[in-house]
């Protein structure tokens, strides 16, 4: 099933392709390759109520296909999220643990220190595999073609660059907080925060904007010939390729006087219109 994401503190809306029988715990884990954020740090949010049980499936917990659920960071971490950063990094993903939702301030098991864990947790999901290819190809590259030694190497290598470059982040705001260079970052903050006071905001009032539309196939017969339709409840008139209309014998009723030039994502030629056919459901 497909759920929609929303994080609180950044930007972010992603969509993830999981089961429904997927734990929480686990979900939380997707939600780290996705944001940045330490599995142990994030909360779910659902419908106003915060997911308690790390153990329950989605499905327990009520979550369904197409729903969109909130995700809220929980302690003080400073670091931008890795969704920000142009070099998607999948560094910060936390191994979902009964250790992870420890709050004796101890570092948990980080997917950064145990690089087999997160490339196997990559291998089992293709979908993510995808998103990796597409933000991070050369740590895709290493997934799939390389051993798991270039796999850990290039894994902690930008999970080191990502920390380096956050520090230096810092260091310019705090030292030269009117710098042009600090000017633009704190800018670039003031416009994501907007973004994301945007988005809240379009999530009350216009939620249905974040969930997905399931595509409707239907089979019926036209004039007698089984065909497969797909319906779309907004269309104004139904359009036939040539191939289709010879198909099912209605050629010999078009009407030529309706020709012209159709228009959208391309142009395409209309030969006429056929102003009634018998359509029956199958």
């Amino acid at each position: 099933m497909k759920v929609t994401v929303s994080t609180q503190h950044t930007n972010e809306c992603f969509l993830l392709d999981v089961s429904e029988d997927l734990e929480l715990e686990n979900f939380k884990a997707f939600c780290e390759v996705q944001s940045g954020y330490p599995a142990h740090e994030i909360a779910i949010e659902f419908q106003g109520v915060l997911l308690q049980d790390n153990k329950k499936t989605l499905k327990t917990h009520g979550i369904q296909d197409g729903d969109l659920v909130l995700l809220k960071h929980l302690g003080s971490y400073h670091a931008t999220p890795a969704a920000v950063i142009p070099n998607f990094d999948f560094s910060g993903i936390v191994v979902p643990s009964a250790s992870s939702s420890s709050s004796n301030g101890q570092s948990s098991n980080s997917l950064s220190d145990d690089p087999a864990t997160v490339r196997q947790l990559l291998l089992d999901n293709p979908k993510e595999i995808a998103l990796l290819q597409q933000n991070n190809p050369r740590l895709a590259d290493a997934l799939l073609n390389g051993s798991p030694e270039d796999f850990e190497r290039i894994l902690r290598q930008q999970y080191e660059e990502r920390e380096k470059r956050e520090q230096l982040r810092l260091r310019m705001l705090n030292a030269h907080p009117f710098d042009t260079e600090a000017q633009k970052l704190i800018a670039e903050e003031i416009k994501k925060n907007n973004i994301e006071a945007n988005m809240e905001a379009a999530m009350e009032y216009n939620p249905e904007t974040f969930g997905t539309v399931v595509m409707l196939y239907i089979n019926c017969k036209v004039n007698g010939y089984p065909v497969k339709a797909f319906i779309d409840s907004g269309a104004q008139t139904t359009i036939m390729s040539l191939a289709c209309a010879e198909r099912v014998n209605i050629m010999r009723l078009l009407d030529t006087r309706w020709a012209g030039i159709a228009k959208g994502v391309g142009v395409q030629k209309i030969l006429g219109r056929i102003h009634m056919v018998n359509v029956n459901n199958i």
